[in-house]
């Protein structure tokens, strides 16, 4: 998802001038109203209906999700929708009652199993069937949900979720879905948490005017005219794994156009769709999926969808990672709607939407996070691919400044993981997961090594679900590096280490504070013109390095503050 970088309270201000003084090296004090305030600003409560969205919960446990066949008719005059999706299931233990999830205000009209309609108990968002027998343990089975009703609209997507309704310069409609951690449930009924995909795949079936086209997810397999009711259903289909809010339905005049790229996998076929009026700015603007796709192959290795194809579809919002089908709103313009979130003027020469949503196909879409708790897999990762694209095509020291030049934007208004079970995100996933592995990525000091550290993530983990724990064990494992006080710092605290030193007689004492009391994490210094590592810890402790000459400063490649308390 894009970041948002406006609409920041009062705290985001508070935090800026307090990041300031810590830069400019100025001792600070918080008083304990401050803290008794943000503690209570941050502070969270939850109820059934988050705990029945975001938790697996026994109605969800007992069955594995194969497949969906979702059926979709669009009522744009009324901004409504009618269909049903079948659900096919393997049940893993003996279960009656099935979770199905659908916000309102849509209907769930009836649940059919085998032909026989079955009884169902409505709790708010979760909708519980009720199965004429227990289920046999083994078995593939399947029940079809009918709805209807009035989706919610998308006030301000991809933030909030739901439709978009608008219309092109010609007039004629202009709809789209978003809904990511509002949930897929918010349009079509589904079992609408992130641990269980649909591991064979999905049919989508969208019937909309017959002069307007349907773009949905993976590749197009038909299309059906039904000239009494003038309108045409186009279905397409995906083979491989997909989570939910990367299910999107798109809606306008579209023309495509498309290329063949030559991949690591062989032959992809990447296919644009576009408004009519549009297409020759989209041939121009879309040059950079193609050096997308080239460093990010280098990067993380190949495209995970090569089945799938890889699509950019045009939208009436900025855009998002909808798998196979990347959608995007970034009026034809370089940088994030025209500017450069780092500063540094390396942002201008790429599209945002077009480089950090398709970064999602391998942070996102194929290693997918099994808690939204754990987002930060998803967004930090992409947040930072932004800067090895900028790496790959201009030079390393240029990724670097990309990188570093985001640390304006990072809040730390609170913890990066969120709480489980209740669908919630956490705070700063995006630059500060960014600068999180920038400095991981100093502590290998290989950038061969980086490089298969990020590529064996993907191969890994290839179209799995994850959680914060396996990818940490993963790359302690991989980098042979004691990363664990690190990964507690940035993920799970919100402060940012601060290297308190002083010089005497030409010896450095150093140690950390504003962190964890187990933080011992390695430093860069550059003192002179040479470059030293030190290991301080929490206690002041005399640095082995020579300080006869030359002034002291951090790499700044690392994200930490530092102050020099010699006199």
């Amino acid at each position: 998802m894009p970041f948002e970088v406006n609409g920041f309270p009062v705290l985001f201000w508070i935090d800026k001038f307090i990041q300031y003084k810590q830069h400019s090296y100025m001792r600070f004090t918080v008083s304990l109203a401050f803290l008794l305030f943000a503690f209570t600003s941050f502070s969270q409560t939850y109820d059934r209906q988050d705990s029945l969205r975001g938790s697996v919960t026994p109605q969800r446990s007992w069955w594995n999700l194969k497949s969906y066949d979702l059926s979709v008719t669009t009522n744009i005059e009324e901004k409504s929708i009618s269909g049903s999706n079948v659900i096919r299931y393997e049940v893993l233990k003996p279960g009656q009652s099935l979770q199905v999830d659908l916000q309102a205000p849509l209907i769930i009209d009836k649940v059919v199993q085998n032909g026989k309609e079955l009884d169902v108990v409505h709790e708010g968002n979760a909708h519980f069937v009720q199965l004429e027998t227990e289920q046999e343990l083994g078995a593939l089975n399947e029940i079809e949900v009918f709805y209807h009703g009035v989706p919610r609209q998308a006030v301000r997507a991809p933030w909030d979720g739901g439709f978009s309704w608008a219309e092109d310069s010609n007039g004629l409609p202009f709809v789209a879905t978003s809904n990511q951690g509002l949930g897929a449930s918010v349009w079509w009924p589904c079992k609408d948490h992130m641990y269980d995909e649909n591991e064979e795949g999905m049919i989508m079936r969208y019937t909309v005017p017959e002069n307007l086209v349907a773009v949905g997810n993976g590749r197009l397999i038909d299309t059906k005219r039904n000239k009494r009711a003038k309108t045409r259903t186009y279905i397409w289909k995906v083979v491989n794994p997909i989570n939910n809010y990367g299910v999107n339905l798109n809606i306008g005049d579209y023309v495509s156009f498309s290329e063949t790229y030559a991949g690591e996998k062989g032959s992809l076929d990447m296919i644009y769709y576009v408004l009519r009026e549009n297409l020759d700015k989209a041939k121009e603007q879309f040059k950079d999926a193609v050096r997308t796709m080239e460093a990010f192959e280098y990067w993380f290795g190949p495209y995970p969808f090569y089945e799938d194809s890889y699509k950019l579809v045009e939208v009436p919002y900025l855009g998002m990672e909808h798998q196979s089908s990347v959608t995007y709103g970034n009026n034809y313009a370089n940088g994030y709607l025209g500017r450069d979130l780092s500063g540094t003027g390396w942002g201008l020469k790429w599209d945002f939407i077009i480089v950090h949503e398709s970064g999602h196909e391998w942070f996102a879409n194929n290693i997918t996070y099994k808690d939204i708790a754990d987002m930060w897999i998803h967004e930090s990762f992409t947040n930072y691919s932004e800067s090895l694209f900028t790496e790959y095509h201009y030079g390393k020291e240029a990724g670097a400044e990309y990188v570093r030049g985001l640390r304006m934007s990072i809040t730390n208004r609170g913890a990066m993981i969120g709480d489980y079970g209740v669908n919630d995100g956490g705070e700063d996933l995006y630059m500060k997961g960014a600068n999180l592995l920038h400095t991981i990525r100093q502590l290998v000091n290989d950038d061969e090594k980086w490089r298969e550290l990020l590529r064996g993530l993907n191969e890994t983990f290839y179209h799995q679900v994850v959680t914060t724990d396996q990818v940490e064990s993963y790359m302690i494992a991989f980098t042979g590096l004691d990363l664990e006080s690190v990964f507690d710092q940035y993920l799970r605290d919100v402060r940012i280490p601060v290297l308190e030193y002083v010089v005497k007689d030409g010896s450095l004492l150093a140690r950390w504070t504003n962190c964890l009391e187990t933080f011992d994490m390695p430093v860069n210094l550059l003192i002179g013109d040479k470059e030293q590592k030190i290991y301080p810890s929490t206690i002041w402790e005399r640095m082995d390095v020579s300080v006869d000459s030359g002034g002291i400063s951090v790499d700044p490649d690392f994200y930490v503050y530092a102050e020099n308390l010699t006199n």
